[in-house]
């Protein structure tokens, strides 16, 4: 197929100028600059539908030649600045003289997002707030998957679950991962057995932007989005090069490539084909417990989305995506054979998984939407001598109409999720029958109503209500309500929201640590769903500069109250883990600033920082959250000199203390975190002919979270908890060979083991 592929590509630029020779022909030449007149070289030059184009010199000049009369569609990019497109008209004889203004990408001050409300609209104009951060962004620190990813996103942290098999979620204000839901184009892709694994498999290559909304969206999006979403939207194949490549690999061994190819059909259909593929198997035991720090991993993953050009420009897209993933951690003699045996210790995981989602508006005159997805995941996990054998299948539906309304604009759902899942563990254990499964199926259909009322040119409010009916727990209820007040210039924002959430919980998809070490999982009571009402007021303030540039700040202060908060209790006994409800409530709450400052000379910031206190109140008692800082800071400088082509980014992260779970009174370690840093720097530098060659050093100041610590992993060199002698009440006794009455034990992860390493990579573009 890719041979076809090959040939047909090769067909158009081989037979296309066949086509037109002998036409009569026109040039198109002009000079490219940005604001304050500087040249911007190296720029692209293209008329799509011609699939001809050229590239501007060093000085920002440019020739299109042959081209045929008629008007024609011009498109300029270059990073770093927004795409221009403009129409001109050729004679087939003259040249014609276009000269280029290109605006910096910062001055775009009105992006359009649907994450809020469900429906494009303006950033400024949304009454909910929502962050966006672009595919550039993200290239400023290159890594495999989206969960590396968002490491430079203030108040989102990637949480490492597991010292043995590197799985994680993503934490929001300081909420776990499973109050975060993630959707990609919309749609609730990655949940349940997903919420641990399905991060890893998203290749960036194929990521137009993310979304962020912190704070609850129940309202519109359900259960799971209590913490806040992260909506990743996929490139649209229309908009996309024919063909792009992005490869590195680092001093660890690590190799990551990704490769996205276009296909135009027809003039009103367009395909977007990806494919990542990451490998690393160089076992590394630099921190000496005879470990893996780092898992190893094979993964690939493959992406197809379609668009289709309608009458009246409906829409209508549909995408596909499979992963496979073959990743294993554990004693550093550990090899397959010894999967899920007591012989020597290691944590396999075989993940596959497919994923089908889509948008179709309806050919009529109102303006409805169905959106639909459906996926698949097969989890074949060995931890040690204990297996974990998973299916889940799930299925959502999900009608929109949107009907403005004089100053009223509104927006109706009816939607429907069906969740099958089945385990090995107790959760689908069938009391009457041990031998036969009792799968757990869930019918979730549901219905919201959303009223976005614009009062007058600086005030907006919205109200909306969702239902649903869970065949399991019952009826829900979640309502929100959302104020916006803006100036006149927009350049000042006033957000106010309150809501409700809600969340149904599934401990052994969500909570690695349910699987890891040998800790026996105790549910002491039917888990109830999690209720939480949440406040937050959000302000943004953008300071545009007579010379050119733009600095924007971007503060919320946030306030969650939970009722039957689910809460691991790993402090209670060292050899279990006890889950429930909790009796009594938990808070989040804290502040968070964001600061955007970019220059016309090349310079651009981002930086920001959130001070937090996430704890729960248990009969007069206050606890803080594990694994859980109470501050964190990241920031992401770049610089670049335009005439060479040549970028510098410094990105980096700054962690608290947090709180980790220790085994005994007598445990060596610290209870608690110490401060910690992440920092990154590249280089990259991009070339006339769509190529760009970057690299640098990850992990400047080599730190690794053993520095200070006797030991990470409880007992490496007893596994299997053979040596441990036990008392009379069933707990770990001290002995001569265990001065500190433990137990064989992971758990205590807060930060990744990975120390200093190069990078060196290449990108290119093909339009």
């Amino acid at each position: 197929m890719n041979t076809i592929y090959a040939v047909w590509i090769a067909a158009v630029f081989l037979i296309g100028p066949l086509v037109i020779y002998g036409q009569a022909t026109s040039s198109i030449k002009g000079s490219i600059t940005d604001k304050n007149g500087d040249a911007v070289p190296w720029a692209t030059v293209s008329i799509p539908t011609l699939r001809t184009g050229t590239t501007a010199d060093s000085a920002g000049r440019y020739v299109l030649a042959g081209v045929p009369a008629g008007n024609w569609e011009l498109e300029v990019k270059y990073v770093g600045y927004q795409p221009y497109l403009t129409k001109v008209r050729t004679n087939g004889s003259a040249p014609v003289e276009k000269d280029i203004i290109l605006r910096d990408e910062s001055a775009s001050l009105d992006e359009v997002v649907v994450s809020g409300t469900m429906k494009e609209v303006s950033k400024l104009d949304s009454p909910v707030p929502v962050e966006v951060y672009t595919a550039k962004f993200f290239k400023a620190n290159p890594v495999p998957s989206v969960f590396d990813a968002l490491q430079n996103i203030n108040g989102v942290r990637p949480q490492l679950n597991c010292n043995i098999c590197n799985t994680g979620d993503i934490h929001i204000n300081g909420l776990e991962g499973p109050y975060t839901m993630v959707l990609i184009d919309g749609m609730p892709i990655v949940s349940g057995l997903s919420t641990v694994y399905g991060l890893s498999g998203i290749p960036q290559s194929l990521i137009d932007r993310v979304e962020v909304v912190k704070g609850p969206a129940s309202t519109l999006y359900g259960s799971e989005a209590v913490g806040g979403l992260i909506n990743i939207i996929t490139k649209n194949p229309k908009t996309t090069p024919l063909l792009s490549v992005d490869a590195f690999g680092t001093s660890w061994g690590e190799i990551n490539t990704d490769v996205a190819v276009k296909f135009n059909v027809s003039n009103k259909i367009q395909s977007l084909f990806g494919a990542n593929y990451f490998n690393y198997q160089n076992p590394i035991d630099n921190n000496n417990d005879h470990f893996t720090d780092v898992t190893l991993q094979h993964r690939i993953s493959l992406f197809n989305k379609w668009n289709f050009e309608r009458k009246e420009s409906r829409v209508f897209s549909f995408a596909a995506r499979y992963i496979y993933e073959d990743r294993w951690g554990g004693e550093m003699n550990w090899e397959p054979r010894y999967r899920g045996g007591d012989e020597v210790y290691g944590e396999s995981i075989y993940t596959s998984r497919w994923e089908l989602f889509g948008t179709y508006q309806l050919p009529v005159k109102e303006h409805i939407l169905f959106m639909f997805s459906a996926n698949g995941h097969d989890q074949n996990s060995a931890y040690g001598d204990t297996p974990f054998l998973a299916d889940q299948y799930i299925g959502f539906g999900q009608l929109t109409w949107n009907k403005p309304i004089g100053s009223h604009d509104l927006l109706a759902g009816l939607t429907y999720r069906y969740t099958y899942y089945d385990d090995n563990t107790v959760v689908t254990a069938n009391s009457n029958n041990p031998d036969i499964n009792k799968p757990s199926v869930t019918n979730l259909p549901g219905f919201f109503l959303q009223d976005e009322i614009t009062l007058n040119d600086h005030h907006k409010l919205l109200l909306g209500a969702r239902y649903d009916y869970n065949s399991i727990h019952g009826s829900i209820l979640t309502p929100r309500v959302n104020y916006k007040w803006n100036s006149a210039d927009k350049n000042n924002v006033l957000r106010l929201s309150f809501g409700n959430g809600y969340r149904v919980a599934n401990v052994f998809t969500e909570d690695h640590s349910a699987l890891t070490g040998a800790r026996e999982v105790i549910f002491e009571d039917e888990l109830k769903p999690e209720t939480s009402w949440n406040g937050n007021v959000n302000l943004v303030k953008k300071i545009p500069f007579a010379s050119g540039g733009i600095i924007g700040f971007d503060a919320t202060v946030f306030y969650t109250y939970f009722n039957n908060k689910i809460i691991a209790d790993y402090d209670s006994d060292a050899t279990k883990i006890f889950f429930g409800n909790l009796d009594g409530h938990a808070v989040s709450q804290g502040v968070s600033l964001n600061v955007d400052l970019a220059l016309m000379n090349g310079l651009k910031l981002n930086a920001g920082a959130t001070a937090m206190d996430v704890y729960s109140v248990e009969n007069g008692q206050k606890t803080q959250q594990l694994f859980t800082e109470k501050f964190t800071g990241v920031w992401s400088a770049s610089y670049t000199f335009r005439r060479f082509g040549i970028t510098l980014d410094y990105t980096g992260n700054l962690y608290g203390p947090m709180r980790l779970p220790l085994l005994s009174d007598e445990d060596p370690r610290p209870d608690r975190s110490p401060w910690w840093s992440i920092q990154n720097i590249q280089v990259s530098k991009a070339f006339g002919n769509g190529i760009e060659i970057y690299g640098g050093v990850k992990n400047l100041l080599n730190w690794t979270p053993n520095k200070g610590v006797p030991f990470l992993i409880a007992r490496p060199h007893d596994p299997f908890d053979k040596l441990v002698d036990w008392d009379a009440n069933g707990q770990p006794a001290v002995t001569a060979e265990n001065p500190y009455a433990l137990t064989f034990d992971p758990s205590y992860v807060y930060a990744p083991n990975q120390g200093a390493r190069g990078f060196i990579g290449v990108r290119y573009s093909l339009y």
